[in-house]
């Protein structure tokens, strides 16, 4: 067993470090992150045409623009309907990486009629243009899909998917043994070898970046003394709680950043353990015999964080006998805890969370959580986010380089959170099922699993929260909505950057204009046909604030803010 670990880990490192860069194999300048990612060097995702059709865009269309009202704080200053099959996305800086960006499902596209039929909200009734038709989400137990035959690419062949969660490791395992369902997500450590050496089951290992850490919101004591989330910092044994809770292949994370993000490890690393240092500090801090919080988690199981509960006890057990620090473990439900702890940062004691990467590029990993107005980690820190502002319109890979070791350095040194360890992962499969795979990026591409049947079952380890995912960024969440709705550009199952509903992408030389041509005769699942429009209004769903279709579930459309930017939010 453990010299097939090892032999699949070193399969995972390199798969890795091929879609940090491309895929290529070649320099790191040649990542998909810089300008060599552009529509001339990619392909259609396997399976899928150039285009359905070829006709002459309608002369009649009357194309909508989303105009972002100027460049003064905005990253979009225009989306553009040109006509039926052309969109041109107006930035106001240069985006490198534009095209791993729009690949992310979360930017799916659905028809503008259906947007404004559910009122910017359909949260249960999806409709995009993808393998699989939502049949029914029956609350508590299952999402039901039926294939969609008029799909222009790689259509399942099997009739029916059901998805369904268990959240519990074990109970997901033994769901596969019997031959219930054909594939689960994350099994627990201690289950590796048991699946490995079963010649019923296949141990998918899944490359994915991630990173799981113990964050704190600087809005509320102690936490807002430096000194005292340093020395929680230092005083977390963090090689402890990899050896003890991680699989094969994980690591004690010397960055947020993985290092097989390009800038990924920029800088200095983290601190070493120290108990008696971190003591000390905490000591000068004024809290000589510690204080009292609480560990806020949620009991969802991730690549990140095999087992959340755990976990949460053993740093409660480190920070009393490293530190004097009495914690609590609060368990809140899923949808609370990323509400309260992400999004809204109103979780007043430390909070366990990760991140598992969208896109290929380190602004997926620094920007989402240390931007400007991000909230989760209280205020944020000029220090850090006027560099990711910088590095984020550098294309060259090499010039960005010292702007993310800046930003790292402050990361280390304001301590918003303690990055704790990149976590090997994998998933489970069914030996009888043909194609199943785990891409290191972008979701599971179940229309390519086949296990000789019309049904296959998917499990994974919690219900959905909506199926709406332009306002979601929970993970369960956007596996389920990725089944159903397509964005611009998609991820092939090595990772690689794809055109999905566009053929192409074309930026002009500053990256700061780019053009994209649709794919012609696609149908959404209503029957309607795809066009620029629905672009658009997707788009300006997630990213208008004074749309009135900018209503989603939480309503804080977490990904469009952070990456495009919201415009035309109302002054307080």
């Amino acid at each position: 067993m453990k010299n097939t670990l090892k032999v699949l880990w070193i399969l995972v490192v390199f798969a890795l470090i091929a879609a940090a860069c491309g895929g290529d194999g070649d320099s790191a300048d040649d990542t998909t992150a810089a300008p060599a990612t552009t529509a001339a060097e990619t392909t259609d995702a396997p399976g899928t045409t150039a285009a359905t059709t070829t006709v002459a865009p309608d002369p009649d269309f009357v194309g909508k623009v989303l105009d972002g009202g100027g460049c003064d704080g905005n990253k979009i200053e225009k989306l553009s309907a040109l006509d039926e099959f052309t969109v041109e996305f107006d930035l106001c800086k240069p985006n490198p990486a534009f095209l791993a960006q729009i690949a992310f499902s979360v930017f799916g596209i659905q028809p503008e009629e259906h947007l404004e039929a559910t009122g910017g909200a359909p949260l249960e009734n999806p409709v995009g243009t993808g393998p699989y038709v939502l049949d029914e989400w029956v609350r508590g137990d299952s999402v039901n899909f039926s294939r969609f035959d008029d799909y222009y690419g790689v259509k399942p062949a099997h009739e029916t998917l059901v998805l369904k969660w268990a959240t519990e490791s074990a109970g997901r395992l033994l769901e596969l043994q019997a031959g219930t369902v054909d594939g689960i997500t994350f099994p627990a450590t201690e289950d590796l070898e048991l699946i490995d050496t079963d010649p019923n089951l296949t141990l998918l290992p899944k490359p994915e970046p991630n990173i799981f850490y113990v964050g704190f919101t600087n809005t509320f004591e102690p936490w807002d003394n430096v000194d005292v989330r340093k020395a929680v910092g230092m005083g977390i044994d963090r090689q402890q709680i990899v050896d003890i809770f991680y699989p094969p292949g994980s690591e004690v994370a010397s960055h947020f950043t993985p290092c097989s993000v390009e800038n990924g490890c920029q800088g200095e690393s983290w601190y070493e353990f120290d108990a008696a240092a971190a003591k000390q500090m905490l000591a000068d801090a004024g809290f000589p015999n510690g204080f009292e919080t609480s560990i806020f988690y949620r009991d969802v199981t991730r690549g990140y964080l095999p087992t959340p509960g755990d976990v949460a006890v053993n740093i409660q057990t480190q920070l009393r006998e490293n530190l004097g620090i009495t914690a609590e473990v609060v368990q809140l439900e899923s949808a609370e805890f990323i509400q309260s702890c992400s999004s809204a940062g109103t979780c007043d004691g430390i909070h366990l969370l990760g991140w598992t990467g969208d896109y290929p590029h380190i602004t997926n990993f620094l920007d989402f959580h240390f931007g400007r107005e991000v909230l989760q980690f209280g205020n944020s820190h000029p220090e850090i986010y006027e560099n990711l502002e910088e590095g984020a319109g550098l294309a060259d890979a090499a010039a960005a380089a010292p702007v993310y070791e800046a930003a790292n350095n402050a990361i280390k040194e304001l301590v918003p959170m303690v990055p704790i360890a990149h976590a090997g992962a994998f998933f489970g499969a069914s030996a009888a099922v043909q194609g199943s795979n785990a891409p290191p990026w972008g979701h599971v591409q179940l229309n390519l699993w086949d296990n000789g049947t019309d049904t296959m079952v998917f499990m994974q380890g919690n219900e959905p929260i909506s199926l709406y995912c332009a306002d979601e960024s929970d993970g369960e969440s956007l596996r389920a909505c990725g089944q159903v709705v397509e964005a611009l550009y998609s991820y092939d199952i090595e990772g690689n950057v794809r055109p999905q509903l566009a053929t192409e992408c074309v930026p002009n030389d500053a990256l700061d204009l780019w053009t994209c041509s649709l794919r012609q005769g696609v149908l959404f699942h209503d029957g309607s046909t795809f066009d620029a429009n629905d672009v658009i209004v997707s788009y300006t769903a997630g990213v208008d604030a004074s749309s009135p279709l900018h209503t989603g579930n939480s309503g804080t459309f977490d990904y469009y803010d952070y990456l495009w930017g919201l415009i035309n939010v109302p002054s307080e």
